[in-house]
């Protein structure tokens, strides 16, 4: 194995970091071993691809996709990504080991299972799917193959190769790249129409929860063009033992019609998702010390305070300047670049530096509009277009480091470039220059 420097206990050690154990499993593009953290003891399932074959089956935006992905989804119910290495010849993705196997392997085994059951793998399948699309993130491959089990019997998404992400939205608004897994892709995929990638996840997800209820695929039959006419017409039998509350829920989910599709904030609250098991052979509550955030849907309470996201190291190397994917594979150029977005860090309150933002989209008599986006950023709209691509919308995101340190993370959201350039020079720097914290500065100076 490339880039082994000395040997630990009869294991190969990788970049002086990780120990490399036995393979376990393997795919089209490499193996995934279980690794051994040497800084921390911990054991991480390593993933080595194989850059050659990447290239060779013209998968690298792929890959990059899915470690772009990965980085910005950090959830109990996902699998996380700590680290991406590269060599010469391999990029390697040191990842969560989850060892309670695929939850596939499980309905195998089992067949179907109790409602409860199904109910608490479903309930963090929704969080998790709902975290992402709150991140402009959709999986489009969401299937029992791809929800792993951790030990405590927690479900765990992974694999976002074929995911995207709402910045790969055309005109309409809607993906159009057909993809997924026969048996769980949506109706509006396969008509290659265009397509609402949350919409098409909750039909995955529904698929899913009849699959753990019935045992069975809805749409099963040998003949794909016969299995496809079923799934544009809806075309399925709930079994008769289901209860009367799944039983209404199923057909919400498996709608054909995006249009009149169950939402999640719809989901969460119907009768079967809100019902408390009578039994509970698993705890359906997140380890207490790495909560799920609350969905998307949920309604802030009155008073409560807006925090900042506290960011992790691995966090900071993706907003760096510096941590363009494309190195990942010699010979690609360099596409990932900002269009002269800003990256700062700052001692100013979250608070203050939104007044700042303010003050920016006010200067120049230019009348941007501006908008929260999140817990953590605003968005600032001009109010008509005077570039070639629409109106000018700059987002700025806020992320809590340290007690006292923030990082804001400014960047182009839509419009033309060279007005947003002309924007950050005229009125965003000069409205942020005397906030701009340099770690090598001393306490209390600014950096232009």
């Amino acid at each position: 194995m490339e880039a082994v420097e000395g040997e630990k206990k009869g294991g190969v050690v990788l970049q002086g970091r990780y120990e490399i154990g036995r393979v376990l499993g393997r795919g089209n593009f490499g193996r995934v071993h279980v690794a051994r953290d040497l800084r921390t003891g911990k054991s991480v399932a390593m993933k080595v691809v194989t850059k050659e074959k990447v290239v060779r089956a013209g998968m690298v935006e792929q890959i990059m996709r899915e470690i772009g992905v990965m980085k910005r989804v950090s959830h109990p119910n996902i699998v996380e990504l700590h680290e991406v290495m590269a060599t010469r010849t391999k990029i390697y993705l040191a990842l969560e080991l989850v060892r309670g196997g695929e939850l596939f392997g499980r309905i195998v085994r089992l067949g179907r299972v109790r409602e409860d059951v199904a109910r608490h793998y479903f309930r963090q399948l929704i969080s998790a799917v709902d975290f992402c699309h709150s991140r402009g993130v959709y999986h489009r491959d969401l299937k029992p193959e791809n929800l792993l089990l951790d030990e405590a019997g927690n479900l765990k998404v992974v694999d976002f190769g074929l995911s995207a992400l709402a910045d790969h939205a055309r005109a309409d608004g809607l993906l159009h790249t057909l993809c997924g897994t026969p048996g769980y892709t949506a109706p509006e995929v396969l008509r290659d129409k265009g397509y609402d990638g949350a919409k098409a996840d909750l039909w995955s997800c529904g698929v899913i929860l009849y699959v753990l209820l019935a045992g069975s695929l809805p749409f099963a039959d040998d003949n794909i063009v016969t299995m496809y006419r079923k799934v544009q017409r809806g075309d399925y039998r709930c079994p008769t033992w289901l209860s009367t509350d799944a039983r209404r829920l199923i057909p919400r989910l498996l709608d054909p019609n995006p249009s009149t599709r169950i939402t999640v904030p719809q989901l969460v609250e119907t009768p079967w998702f809100t019902k408390t098991s009578i039994s509970k052979p698993i705890s359906i509550e997140p380890p207490a010390a790495d909560p799920a955030p609350a969905p998307a849907c949920a309604a802030q309470e009155e008073g409560e305070k807006d925090e900042p996201e506290t960011l992790n190291a691995f966090h900071l190397i993706s907003l760096s300047e510096g941590f363009d994917l494309s190195p990942l594979f010699e010979g690609d150029s360099a596409n990932g670049r900002r269009e002269g977005g800003m990256l700062f860090a700052t001692r100013e309150p979250a608070s203050g530096v939104i007044s700042r933002l303010e003050a920016a989209a006010a200067r120049g008599g230019g009348g941007m509009r501006v908008t929260k986006s999140g817990a953590r950023g605003v968005r600032l709209e001009g109010s008509e277009s005077r570039g070639t691509k629409g109106r000018l919308a700059v987002a700025a995101d806020i992320f809590s480091v340290a007690p006292s340190v923030l990082v804001v993370d400014v960047k182009k959201d839509g419009g033309d470039t060279l007005e947003y350039r002309s924007f950050c020079s005229e009125q965003l720097r000069p409205a942020l220059q005397d906030i701009v914290w340099a770690a090598t500065d001393p306490p209390g100076t600014a950096a232009v």
